[in-house]
């Protein structure tokens, strides 16, 4: 009676007989004669986890992070995602403007005051710099006609006036810079993102509505313009006249507690509305309000 076990060392079916211990070659390379460790199995990628392990020290990527409006791993929506809304604008560092027309008097030595202060009074439509320009012109006539007398004293006097223009013109440039180019305030930034924003709803609306009157089965399943209902599809605002409840046609701009009634009757009596003209006629809406209902209602069929 053999004391040997068939262990990985022993024999093996078929009288073959396992590797000895000087054909074995260290962890993770292979031996002589027999497969490389991991080797994949038939019908299976070149790398596969269920074959071998990472190498040791090289761990794996890391995965792309995931898109915040897909589903779960694997779905995939039967309908085109909305575009991405606008994000609002960071705090720029804005360079300093109007350096240069600064700096106008500093480099003409005072001669281009004048024309320096009634570029400002034109870029701001500013009467106060008009005539602090028309000053600077009187000034810089009296300079001009100073130096080109014969008087020693006059042209002395022109001189000191011409240095006046110099200095007093650069400084008061640079204290008067800010009001002539003014910084872009953040109010401005935020007001233009909420543009922004009001634009990309108004495109989801129309793309909603080219939508529907693609395929009118696909909307329902979306729920477009049923705001009361869950739903993924971001329809920009829009309402279904013909199927959302009284309190949701309530929230249409211009919609009044009356209007909703006879509309709510009117689509229960007669069915369903065509357009917003039909519903202007057989609901009396007044021509004010439906330019701003019609904005935002949809009438599914």
């Amino acid at each position: 009676m053999s004391h040997h076990s068939d262990g990985p060392s022993g024999p093996e079916p078929g009288g073959h007989q396992g590797p000895s211990s000087h054909d074995r070659a260290p962890y993770g390379r292979p031996s002589r004669g027999h497969p490389p460790y991991g080797r994949p199995a038939p019908g299976r990628p070149p790398w596969d986890p269920r074959d071998r392990a990472y190498p040791a020290g090289r761990p794996p990527f890391p995965p792309p992070p995931p898109d915040p409006r897909a589903g779960p791993p694997g779905w995939r929506p039967p309908y085109p995602l909305p575009p991405v809304p606008p994000v609002p604008p960071p705090e720029a560092t804005t360079v300093p403007q109007g350096i240069l027309w600064a700096f106008v008097p500093f480099l003409t030595f005072g001669l281009g005051t004048p024309f320096s202060f009634l570029y400002g009074a034109i870029r701001r439509g500013s009467w106060n710099l008009g005539v602090t320009a028309a000053g600077y012109g009187i000034a810089l006539t009296g300079v001009m006609a100073l130096v080109q007398t014969d008087s020693a004293v006059l042209m002395g006097l022109g001189t000191m006036l011409c240095l006046m223009l110099w200095v007093a013109g650069t400084a008061h440039a640079f204290a008067v810079r800010s009001t002539v180019f003014p910084r872009e305030s953040s109010r401005n930034r935020i007001n233009q993102h909420a543009i922004d924003v009001a634009k990309y709803r108004r495109t989801l609306r129309e793309e909603a509505r080219a939508l529907a009157a693609e395929d009118p089965a696909l909307a329902h399943e979306l729920r477009i313009g049923r705001p009361d209902l869950p739903r993924t599809y971001d329809d920009g605002g829009l309402v279904d006249v013909n199927s959302a409840p009284p309190e949701v046609l309530a929230t249409l701009p211009g919609m009044t507690a009356e209007l909703v009634d006879r509309v709510v009757a009117r689509r229960h009596e007669q069915g369903a509305f065509l357009s917003a003209e039909e519903m202007a006629v057989d609901a009396d809406v007044p021509p004010d309000a439906l330019p701003r209902i019609a904005e935002y209602a949809i009438f599914l069929p």
